[in-house]
């Protein structure tokens, strides 16, 4: 990488040797610390700190830096800049190109390899790889795709050094290739901020930075407006549908540091470019001009119209609930279940069945899912179609076991094609009389446009979820929009049953809801570890993880408890909470393969999360937040496979591993739509601006079992105070409105 040696020091010195192994890496700063071997030989690693985030064990690497001492660690090479060199003795060449790093050769092929060609080996793939023929085992197919694979590495080398040389990290330089090819290059001399809308992991800083270093001025329009769209969609991440007008100029002029009256300028011509779309929207305080990216835009009104449709609409798919007795029909129901049904339940029950459009809220231990179980019997009993969805896969299982019937995610029900437009729409719509959408508090703006527009007319939808929740990770707050429009139907079940209220989770769930402290004297279901420092925190957690929660409740650390973090950075946070579980739970042992990408290691048996929408991936994609476990690592083929929550085996190729996380801990906001037998959360003080109540009350609320909360009274006292950020900017309420 080709970072500049500290002002005042000597040109440094150069050293050249083989990455062994890397102990330690930083994705977002690129430090590493890592073992070598040099040229001198002999048993004794060298330790090298710096950055060398991208670098693979194996590589043979020039270095240049100086020599420091440790106090404690004692000598070591401080980086300043690497390069790839290849490799020249035998024993080099063979850890080379066993490395993982040449698709189709693993260590024993290159022992293979090396053996018949010796040092004559890289000559050999670089000008006459049809001589690997010679090789016994390698057949003309696997000779085809090594060669291909070590052109693909020269031409990434070449894109390689040019980014490096405007700045950029390795990581983000694969993703550039991976995006543009060979024309990486000239869309990056002229095009960079086209990066932040095409490369996934880009945003408008990285994109800007590359900018400057090709020579692109400060002020010009094309800067303004891709920090423009850059701060919409910076909203929208933080689950906005628009930004007014004004927060949106000095949003980006601090972003930008141009002056305002420049920036209102190049917004006026954005908008008359149709790059984005203004317009007033009343709003409780009155009308705002609302600056709206395009598809956050054509999503809104989208939605509200397929609302009114669908409510308004002539025709009926259930028409024999229009005349039905409901006295008769709710005392079969009472025979086919055993239970009664609550007044709350019973009203929703009929809601559901007659009005078009219905939302049915309520908290835990309040019987939603007993009433749903209602809702499908009755359709059941008439022959209605019923199709049941959820939007993540964990909540589509949970929705299968309570009803008894077939449930699938909402992308899989729609079946997402590549590019996320979907099979089903508004020509060719589902063939279902009833929807139910359990967990719609997750449901964003545009998953819930993409669900309403495949709703054929006449049939009835019915969204269930817990609005007290968090709202949807994606942008907008439907399940909340919905209940403020007062022409949409609603139940809200306030009784918590009997039962329930056995249930310190529950108890304790409604309690934070409240704004009161959870009741832990004689609990057995919900405890509290007090500890104030971050670290601590960190250690315990890992402790009541790895060891306690097993050992008193005959859980699998792996599959049955789940870290849940306010926060992914700092010493409780998910990130690091992630390496200390993985090094208690899955460490690394000998001879087992295991993968590093940037700052993780993979290894098998690992818990990860998906970290985006791939619609290319398994049989109808894999979504942000698809969470499986690492089934196996194959280095001869550059691969390793996830099985996942919905019991598919998905394939992800060395280079696409920055798509994964480690979910040992996942963030609360990640765990939306899931549900746990334990729920361990570390509270720390120094999540301060992330603690409020619904997002403690959501991170409870995941828990089927079990919940211990790790950390300080203090962070625990103003997660209870703090009712939570203000209302999201949508427009979709005021749309509904007639």
């Amino acid at each position: 990488m080709a970072h500049q040696a500290p002002a005042g020091d000597p040109p440094g010195t150069t050293i050249t040797g083989v990455l062994e192994r890397v102990t330690y890496a930083n994705e977002e700063t690129g430090y590493t610390i890592a073992r070598m071997a040099t040229e001198r030989g002999g048993d004794d690693l060298l330790t090298v700190v710096g950055p060398l985030l991208g670098a693979q064990v194996g590589e043979s690497l020039r270095l240049r830096g100086r020599w420091t001492s440790h106090p404690r660690y004692g000598r070591q090479f401080e980086v300043w800049s690497y390069h790839t060199v290849l490799p020249a003795t035998i024993q080099g060449i063979q850890r080379y190109l066993g490395s993982g790093l040449i698709k189709g050769i693993g260590p024993k092929m290159a022992e293979r390899i090396v053996g018949h060609f010796g040092t004559d080996t890289l000559d050999v793939i670089e000008k006459d790889p049809a001589r690997l023929a010679e090789v016994p085992g390698l057949g003309p197919k696997r000779t085809k795709m090594i060669a291909a694979a070590w052109e693909e590495q020269k031409i990434i080398k070449e894109v390689m050094v040019f980014l490096q040389g405007v700045g950029v990290s390795t990581s983000i330089a694969v993703r550039i290739f991976k995006q543009y090819g060979e024309r990486s290059i000239d869309v990056v001399r002229t095009e960079p901020y086209r990066l932040a809308d095409d490369v996934w992991g880009i945003g408008f800083k990285t994109a800007d930075t590359i900018a400057q270093a090709v020579g692109i001025p400060h002020d010009s329009p094309e800067r303004v407006k891709a920090g423009l769209r850059h701060t919409l969609s910076q909203a929208a991440d933080d689950g906005h549908c628009y930004l007014p007008a004004p927060n949106l100029v000095s949003d980006a002029v601090k972003i930008l540091g141009v002056p305002a009256d420049q920036v209102a300028a190049h917004l006026g011509d954005l908008a008359a470019e149709e790059g984005v779309i203004a317009e007033d929207v009343p709003t409780e305080q009155g009308e705002v001009p609302a600056v709206y990216l395009v598809p956050f835009h054509r999503a809104e009104v989208s939605l509200a119209s397929s609302l009114s449709a669908l409510l308004r609409g002539g025709g009926d798919r259930m028409p024999a609930f229009a005349h039905v007795d409901w006295d008769r029909a709710l005392a079969w129901l009472r025979e086919r279940t055993g239970h009664d049904l609550a007044t709350e339940q019973a009203q929703a029950v009929r809601l559901a069945l007659t009005a078009k459009v219905a939302v049915l809220t309520g908290g835990p231990g309040c019987g939603k899912s007993f009433t749903v179980r209602s809702i499908v019997t009755l359709a059941r009993a008439k022959k209605a179609k019923v199709i049941l969805a959820a939007p993540t896969g964990r909540a589509a299982k949970r929705l299968a076991e309570l009803t008894g019937h077939e449930a699938t995610t909402v992308h899989r029900l729609l079946q997402l094609r590549p590019g996320g437009d979907a099979t089903f729409d508004r020509d060719n719509p589902l063939d279902a009389d009833l929807v139910v959408v359990d967990e719609a508090s997750m449901l964003d703006l545009l998953l819930a446009n993409k669900l309403l527009k495949a709703v054929p007319p006449g049939a009835h939808l019915l969204l269930v979820g817990d609005v007290d929740q968090l709202p949807s990770v994606g942008a907008g707050e439907v399940l909340r929009d919905l209940l403020a429009a007062e022409q949409i139907p609603r139940v809200r079940l306030t009784q918590i049953f009997r039962q329930a209220q056995q249930s310190g989770v529950v108890v304790n769930a409604h309690r934070i809801n409240s704004g009161l402290p959870p009741a832990l004297a004689g609990m057995t279901d919900f405890f509290l570890f007090p500890c104030d420092d971050a670290e601590e925190i960190a250690a315990l957690t890992v402790d009541v993880v790895a060891r306690r929660i097993p050992r008193k409740f005959g859980l699998d650390a792996r599959r049955d408890v789940q870290v849940l973090a306010p926060m992914h950075r700092g010493a409780a946070g998910a990130g690091a909470l992630n390496a200390a579980l993985q090094e208690a739970i899955t460490p690394a042992r000998e001879g087992l393969p295991e993968r590093r990408y940037g700052g993780r290691v993979f290894r098998v048996g690992d818990k990860v999360t998906q970290l985006r929408n791939n619609y290319e991936k398994g049989a109808a994609g894999v979504f942000n937040g698809t969470v499986g476990v690492v089934s196996a690592i194959r280095p001869e083929d550059q691969s390793l496979t996830v099985l996942t929550d919905e019991d598919e085996q998905v394939e992800y190729a060395f280079d696409e591993l920055d798509e994964l996380a480690h979910a040992y801990a996942v963030s609360i906001h990640r765990s939306q739509g899931s549900e746990y037998p334990a729920v361990v959360v570390p509270l720390s003080t120094s999540a301060w601006m992330m603690l409020q109540r619904n997002l403690l009350y959501t991170a409870v609320t995941r828990a089927k079992r079990l919940v211990v909360i790790v950390g300080s009274r203090r962070a625990l006292a103003q997660a209870i105070r703090t009712r939570g950020a203000g209302r999201r900017h949508t427009g979709l309420t005021h749309r509904l409105t007639p």
